[in-house]
């Protein structure tokens, strides 16, 4: 059965709609920017509520508590399988405040030295244009939609 996430994609409007992308830590994606950037998201359990797993992990991954309504943005398949849910919401981080959470693993491989790296190491605001190109391919459905949400490009 194919893993399922859920996330939140946060806007903004200025001269145009902006979007939120985060870029994942740690030594794999240390070089990767094109293709790499997502949704603030993460797992969850078939029996848990995607919302409210959206709410967690988008804490989880910018240490900020979301209260303000979401929108439902449905269901994007991604290449490996696994599901995403997504909503959006419509505010203004600024993104030097975000806190990741962290995690630890074996780096480098086979040194038998742990390390600890942050599940996001930046967010930062992108155009509709510009986030196409960054975000996982999988995930570019949710922007259209949210383009159409918001009245966007």
């Amino acid at each position: 059965m194919p893993s399922k996430s859920a996330g939140i994609i946060a806007y903004r409007k200025r001269r145009a709609i902006e979007i939120l992308l985060v870029h994942p830590g740690g030594p794999f994606w240390r070089n990767k920017d094109l293709g790499a950037w997502s949704i603030p998201k993460g797992e969850y359990a078939d029996e848990d509520d995607a919302e409210a797993a959206a709410r967690r992990e988008f804490s989880e991954e910018l240490g900020l508590e979301l209260s303000v309504p979401l929108v439902s943005l449905g269901e994007v398949k991604q290449r490996g399988g696994k599901v995403v849910t997504a909503f959006a919401a419509e505010l203004d981080i600024d993104v030097r405040s975000i806190r990741s959470n962290t995690f630890e693993m074996e780096w480098p491989p086979r040194s038998g030295k742990r390390q600890v790296f942050p599940e996001v190491d930046r967010a930062e605001w992108f155009t509709l244009e510009e986030a196409r190109g960054k975000i996982n391919a999988g995930q570019r459905p949710l922007l259209d939609r949210l383009a159409q949400l918001a009245g966007g490009e």
